[in-house]
């Protein structure tokens, strides 16, 4: 595969942006196997974000030639106080994302935060350095790829987080760092320090935000309340009537699709068309809406804004395209359930954390 379709896999939706893509394409030019990871605090049951918008994400650049890795950071997931603190939780969540990752996708790499720390020796020593290069206030900004503010009330080791999540990157040596956008103040953070101690600098590639399926948070204009916005209306494990897990049955999956929000006309921010944009259309080539003859018959479309268009001009009714993106998002799940069948007693314990 040449160095153009590489970069197109790679800036296929959902990815929202690349930094840069200059340094992408000379990447590609001059490595045909570039190191890249996205790492995840381990917090609970995967939904439709965490692994299959994710996973798909991850797909696109195994099929470019990149070797990828799952970065379980079970140490960011203590420090944030996911699964209540439990280590035993953690370790058990952790396999499960393991297990889940390595299914969805084949050929990724999978390292534990532990595991990093115990076999890179001045790992502690380095996460120092870069310490040592940011300001207290600097830190206090970074914070939001934990979801929290200088607002929250922290204890100390939250402070710590950005400089872990720095050092992880260059302890995995990596050319391609992944994450949602949520995650792009630490990249940026890595761009400026990692210079000054002679640190490779990696490209930062940031894909979209899946929304819950609530309405959206609304907020300020300026770009940081934009930001707020987009993580406080993403789908998350701690809002789960707002989101789509990957156990979920397909009578859960309809009764979601049922009470999701997606008014009439409605384009922006309406998380069943986001459904379709980014999780549908990347792998199936045409999106069929099959109703009787009364209702216009069955249409099929080619394309996400032949969707839209069809959507806004009220030839698409909200819940004719409810219950075919629940159809779609049944056959999407199926593999993934079906692959977890008898082990329903971990996943318990871990959703009720």
């Amino acid at each position: 595969m040449d160095t153009a379709n590489k970069v197109e896999l790679v800036l296929k939706e959902p990815i929202e942006e690349v930094v840069t893509k200059d340094e992408l394409v000379n990447l590609f030019n001059t490595n045909s196997n570039p190191r890249h990871y996205i790492g995840l605090e381990i917090s609970g049951l995967l939904h439709l974000g965490s692994l299959i918008l994710t996973g798909y994400k991850i797909n696109d650049f195994i099929k470019a030639g990149v070797n990828c890795t799952v970065f379980l950071a079970d140490w960011h997931t203590y420090i944030n106080d996911k699964l209540g603190g439990n280590w035993d939780i953690i370790a058990k969540a952790a396999n499960y994302y393991a297990d889940a990752f390595k299914f969805f996708c084949p050929g990724v790499n999978v390292v534990l935060g532990s595991d990093l720390y115990r076999k890179t020796n001045d790992y502690w020593a380095n996460m120092v350095k870069f310490s040592k290069q940011i300001t207290l206030t600097r830190t206090l900004r970074a914070l939001t790829i934990m979801g929290r503010s200088e607002k929250d009330r922290l204890d100390f080791s939250q402070l710590l987080y950005p400089s872990l999540q720095a050092t992880d990157i260059w302890a995995l040596d990596l050319d391609i760092v992944h994450a949602g956008i949520d995650q792009r103040k630490v990249h940026m953070l890595v761009r400026e320090v990692f210079p000054k101690l002679g640190w490779k600098v990696p490209v930062g590639v940031h894909h979209h935000l899946l929304p819950g399926l609530a309405e959206p948070v609304k907020m300020g204009l300026d770009d940081d309340s934009n930001m707020d916005a987009k993580i406080s209306s993403k789908m998350s494990k701690s809002k789960p009537w707002t989101s789509v897990f990957i156990h979920d049955c397909e009578k859960s999956i309809n009764e979601k699709m049922n009470k999701a929000f997606c008014p009439e006309r409605v384009v922006e921010n309406n998380p069943i068309l986001e459904i379709v944009r980014h999780i549908i259309f990347h792998e199936y080539k045409e999106f069929t809406v099959e109703r009787s003859a009364k209702y216009g018959g069955s249409i099929a479309f080619g394309s996400y804004r032949e969707v839209e268009e069809a959507f806004v001009n009220k030839k698409l009714h909200p819940q004719d395209l409810k219950q075919t993106v629940g159809k779609y998002l049944n056959e999407i799940i199926e593999p993934v359930r079906m692959h977890f069948k008898g082990k329903e007693s971990t996943l318990e314990t871990i959703a009720n954390i």
